[in-house]
């Protein structure tokens, strides 16, 4: 499911950096509705949450084609960093009594036993409850990694504000132990496979891990403010690990950030992009390090995410490449298009900050679709070029929020997606996520920058570390029976299983023929995929579908009995 926001406390940087007139007059009726359909979607009073339960967020009202009337841990987190943003930052003094009602409500979320686990197996990391607070016990893509990370991330907002208000007792004795469970958890689970923010690939992220490494080093300092020692070395050092394997996404020949290790696509994929601004921090200027908004990286990864979806959609005729475009898999969706946008208001927020634009040979061919003649260096805010680019990139963002307003109907309510070839809404109706997403793209346009949480100054450690965390040890036996040099092999959704791939397939023994067997260690407390393979003179031949899938135990050893289908 879904995702949004943007970080702690909210300050001025220049001016605004609006342009367009039909975007300024967009974001200044639009913002108003998207947070009165927002705050409808919390419960127990919003006017369309009905059942749900105290601080409870609905992803949406919607029941059926789809079915959204659930809570998920990652979007109610996003919204609540909406939420406590505006009440942080004095705009909106009203907003407390909804984030005790969230801390609560999440609280308890906590120590509900689910299909992933328990507090203490794994259980953090369920992607979705009931709206009653109780568990969703149907078949889902879990677990889901970036829930607690992204849940630690806005507490420790509400965390700082009241520490800033001399509130030292409730934040180390009530917030911090709920806060503890989720870094802590991230910092056990953080290289385990996971399913993406979309519910579709189960392998890592770069999403999940760019909002665990911000986690963790928020929760470092937290920790270091309220006296909480004992946990520091352990984030700390788990974040110089998640930093170094964020690396590994960034695609240097290809110019963009592959947004999964698994699940056999392009990588190219919004996650990038709503990675990018939700781990924006403008004291890190231009970092390409944490692939910032205006890191040479992130706009090189903006170019060609954008570009492959310019003749995917009808609705996209006519326009040029250097006006906005609209994208995502199936149809456009509203919250992709503002993200587009809101890393290009980042992008100009920081270069206002940094007071140059520096054009890399990696950001150059993202330069040049607005200055075909700009060449590689670093151009100062008073020069003419500085001010050619400003202004293109100003109006190339301005044509997202455009696009968006062009299909958002006349009362101003937000569904998932528009149809990609007549922009009719369509999906879930009152998407939560859709409604938080105009919040935090008008907040950038409006000029308003969160505050730091770390990011300025990291390196890469010279040596890195990987985290396997708990692992439980499974033994796959098949009943196969084969003709002579003929093999099998295993493969599944996971890293330790080589993430469906055939080439890389795990060979098992004959030893025991026809029962073949191989004895793997995989993440312990995770929902694991598979399937046999066949391999024979060259050929491959697949098990038949469904996938067989099980939950892996805490720890110790299990062993499957399967039959070849």
């Amino acid at each position: 499911m879904r995702i949004l926001c943007l970080a702690s406390v909210f300050g001025l940087v220049g001016s605004a950096i609006s342009q367009s007139t039909t975007a300024d007059a967009y974001f200044g009726t639009e913002s108003t509705i998207a947070k009165a359909g927002l705050l409808a979607n919390i419960g127990p009073s919003g006017a369309k949450s009905s059942g749900a339960k105290s601080g409870i967020v609905i992803a949406s009202p919607s029941t059926t084609n789809p079915n959204y009337l659930f809570t998920w841990v990652r979007d109610s987190s996003l919204v609540f960093k909406v939420i406590i943003d505006q009440f942080t930052l004095g705009q909106d003094p009203s907003l407390r009594g909804q984030i005790d009602n969230f801390f609560t409500a999440e609280a308890a979320l906590q120590q509900v036993s689910n299909p992933s686990g328990t507090i203490s197996t794994g259980g953090l990391a369920e992607p979705k409850y009931n709206i009653d607070g109780t568990a969703f016990t149907g078949p889902w893509g879990r677990p889901q990694r970036d829930g607690p990370a992204l849940r630690s991330t806005s507490l420790i907002t509400y965390a700082n504000w009241l520490l800033g208000q001399g509130n030292s007792s409730f934040v180390t004795n009530t917030l911090w132990p709920v806060i503890k469970l989720d870094l802590d958890y991230v910092a056990t689970y953080w290289n385990q496979s996971t399913f993406d923010l979309w519910e579709e690939i189960n392998s890592s992220s770069f999403f999940t891990t760019a909002v665990q490494h911000r986690a963790l080093r928020e929760g470092s300092a937290l920790a270091t403010r309220i006296g909480q020692s004992a946990s520091v070395g352990t984030y700390n050092t788990q974040a110089n690990n998640i930093l170094c394997f964020l690396q590994t996404f960034w695609n240097p020949a290809a110019g963009y950030i592959t947004a999964n290790t698994g699940g056999g696509r392009s990588g190219k994929d919004s996650n990038t992009i709503l990675a990018s601004i939700h781990t924006w921090d403008i004291q890190a200027g231009c970092d390409a390090t944490t692939f910032q908004p205006c890191s040479d990286k992130a706009l090189s990864n903006l170019k060609v995410y954008v570009d492959s979806f310019r003749s995917v959609y009808p609705i996209n005729s006519g326009v040029s490449a250097t006006s906005a475009d609209v994208y995502f898999n199936g149809n456009p969706w509203y919250l992709s298009t503002f993200a587009i946008a809101e890393q290009l208001y980042d992008a100009i927020l920081t270069w206002q900050s940094v007071g140059s634009i520096q054009v890399t040979s990696t950001s150059l061919a993202f330069f040049r679709q607005f200055a075909p003649s700009i060449s590689t260096g670093t151009y100062a805010a008073s020069s003419s070029q500085y001010s050619q680019l400003t202004s293109a990139i100003k109006t190339f963002a301005d044509g997202f929020v455009e696009i968006a307003a062009k299909y958002t109907p006349s009362n101003g309510g937000l569904a998932e997606q528009f149809e990609k070839s007549t922009g009719t809404p369509l999906s879930a109706a009152d998407l939560t996520w859709s409604y938080a997403s105009v919040l935090t793209a008008s907040a950038a346009h409006a000029g308003l920058t969160p505050a730091s949480w770390g990011a300025s100054g990291l390196t890469v450690p010279g040596s890195c570390v990987s985290n396997p965390g708990p692992q439980a040890s499974v033994t796959f036996n098949v009943q196969a029976t084969t003709q002579f040099g003929e093999n099998i092999f295993l493969s599944g959704s996971v890293d330790a299983l080589e993430n469906w791939s055939s080439d890389n397939a795990l060979p098992l023994s004959a030893a025991a023929y026809p029962v073949w067997s191989i004895t793997v260690n995989v993440p312990a407390n995770t929902n694991i995929q598979y399937k046999y393979i066949r391999k024979f003179n060259g050929g491959v031949t697949w098990e038949s579908d469904p996938n067989n899938s099980f939950n892996t135990p805490a720890s110790g050893s299990v062993t499957l009995n399967d039959s070849w289908r």
